[in-house]
């Protein structure tokens, strides 16, 4: 294969093996069941290797084409983070946590990293022409959109064309798209994180509500970075969830078809 679309509709000869390692469904549900967004939290102390660990578990998360295009900021600096619970509007899921983890959407670091893939194929050696060609013709044309996202309108132009004749990837064509793309992908990486929190027995609550200039003035962020969630972690006090687990029934949102 040396065409690099062939990469997305071709089986590689590639020889790579790696076993499925059977885990417990039951375990896996109560991790799952015991993650409560937590208001409130103890002073009870986060060990350090837990969230490292954790933070490991997140970057494991599946991501668009291996780009991984994301950036996890453990705010450790005690003025930085009181800057960042006033930008998360003091509430107490902030106020009160032992750690706060800041997730990063960073739509240009395909840059860096399709880099760092090629560099990776060049030293494993065996690797199939068509994933080189992938990641040295295929990403750049995908991702990139040009000055004054230029080549993103020639591109969506092309794609609505191509589009009226067989099926086409419709996006990224716009600085827009390149946000949600990141976005997706770092969203995956939080999930990891809260889950395994859970899995240690302590608690986190995704937060959505900052001031997320400021933020990136916190943390130096460039301007085109996104930030996704800020997560609290720390072990729930007993007013830490506001009420019972509300969910709608599961056929207003699983659809068999």
């Amino acid at each position: 294969m040396n065409d690099p679309a062939e990469i997305l509709t071709k089986i590689p000869d590639y020889e790579h093996h790696e076993k499925m390692n059977q885990t417990s469904p039951e375990e896996f549900d109560h991790i799952v069941q015991n993650r409560r967004s937590v208001r409130v939290y103890t002073d009870e102390k986060v060990p350090e290797e837990v969230v490292q660990k954790v933070l490991e578990w997140g970057l494991l998360a599946p991501n668009s084409s291996n780009l991984q295009c994301w950036e996890f900021y453990w705010v450790r600096n005690p003025e930085k983070k009181k800057s960042l619970v006033e930008a998360l509007f003091n509430q107490p899921a902030a106020r009160t946590a032992q750690e706060i983890i800041v997730a990063v959407a960073h739509p240009e670091q395909w840059k860096k990293t399709r880099v760092q893939m090629l560099k990776h194929f060049e030293d494993q050696g065996n690797v199939p022409k068509s994933a080189r060609a992938y990641y040295e013709k295929l990403v750049p044309i995908a991702y990139s959109q040009g000055f004054l996202g230029i080549w993103g309108v020639i591109k969506k132009i092309g794609i609505t064309a191509i589009g009226f004749f067989k099926p086409i990837p419709r996006e990224p064509t716009s600085w827009s798209d390149m946000k949600i793309w990141a976005v997706k992908s770092t969203a995956l990486a939080c999930e990891n994180i809260m889950l395994g929190f859970s899995a240690y027995g302590y608690d986190t609550c995704p937060m959505e509500g900052y001031d997320s200039n400021r933020i990136k003035k916190i943390l130096g962020l460039p301007r085109k970075t996104q930030v996704v969630m800020a997560i609290s972690v720390g072990k729930r006090d007993k007013k830490g969830v506001y009420g019972p687990r509300i969910r709608m029934p599961k056929e207003q949102f699983i659809r068999v078809i």
